[in-house]
């Protein structure tokens, strides 16, 4: 195991030592039309666990959509702040 780690990165190493101009590309050409890129696509939020006492009706609500209710309160939480902003700063372009 340690010695497939050295190996790596003697691998990164001479990778990062590497000058722009010296690495093949040839199989991979340049992207040159950005037009069709999105941007944000893969971004995904760090997470942070917290405690949150809900109402038991609220999360046995939450419950029955099936798998993944930690998700739909990350969701519904996200489309509220979402909103409020949204809200708050149309409220500050008619003032």
């Amino acid at each position: 195991m340690r010695k497939r780690i050295s190996e790596r990165k003697r691998q990164i190493a001479a990778i990062a030592a590497k000058k722009d101009a010296d690495i093949d590309l040839s199989e991979m050409p340049e992207v040159v039309d950005w037009s069709g890129a999105e941007m944000g696509k893969f971004y995904r939020p760090p997470k942070r666990p917290v405690t949150m006492r809900l109402d038991t009706d609220i999360v046995e609500w939450l419950k029955s959509y099936g798998k993944g209710y930690q998700s739909r309160v990350n969701h519904l939480l996200r489309h509220a702040m979402v909103s409020s902003r949204e809200t708050a700063r149309k409220g500050r372009k008619s003032a």
